[in-house]
């Protein structure tokens, strides 16, 4: 009987180290503050799970000044993907890191299309409740001169951002019209916003 009893015990304290490391696992890719809200530069951010990528896009009109040969890179922390991908919501402590890449098409065997090259900027999208509004973004500048931690943007530049990813976002604050897989299971949850 003893035995059975230690054997049990054994089992459940195996069981709960598991759920600890588990969910330490799970933080371990949460955002990181210096002094509340500055964020550290999540170096280790290509590691992460890769949402899609875009060429040339802009949010302006015709004439704009985007750079049509750039590539844009999305990423997200994985706990945060493994939970929208059960809810179709974002949790407490989502980070998504947006890379911008120039790109060239003179290379190799290359004859057509267009691949990514140097980085040139990286931006960062918080969500976590120690905002005011739950959402904060983030420039860590550009290639050769990154920032180890940014500020929350502020004022006027931050207004701009926070207009768009309210009118023209399909899932909360984020763009998951473009990232297909992510669309078809906001659209099996029900959690898109309407008119998508």
């Amino acid at each position: 009987m003893r035995r059975a009893t230690l054997a049990v015990m054994t089992i459940v304290v195996v069981l709960a180290a598991g759920v600890v490391m588990t969910s330490r696992a799970q933080s371990g890719d949460a955002p990181r503050y210096e002094n509340g809200t500055d964020l550290r530069f999540p170096a280790d951010y290509r590691t992460w799970t890769f949402l899609g990528a875009g060429l040339g896009m802009t949010y302006e009109g015709e004439g704009g000044a985007g750079n049509s040969q750039m590539f844009s890179n999305v990423f997200v922390n994985p706990s945060s993907h493994a939970h929208f991908m059960e809810t179709g919501a974002w949790p407490d402590g989502t980070t998504f890191v947006l890379e911008f890449r120039q790109s060239d098409s003179d290379a190799s065997i290359n004859r057509a299309g267009r691949f990514q090259t140097e980085l040139a900027i990286v931006e960062a999208e918080v969500k976590d409740s120690r905002f005011e509004d739950g959402w904060a973004f983030y420039q860590f500048g550009r290639a050769g001169n990154l920032r180890d931690v940014a500020a929350p943007m502020s004022g006027e530049p931050v207004q701009r951002c926070i207009q768009c990813h309210t009118d023209h976002t399909a899932v909360e604050r984020t763009f998951v019209q473009f990232y297909p897989t992510l669309l078809e299971v906001a659209r099996e949850k029900g959690t898109l916003k309407p008119g998508f």
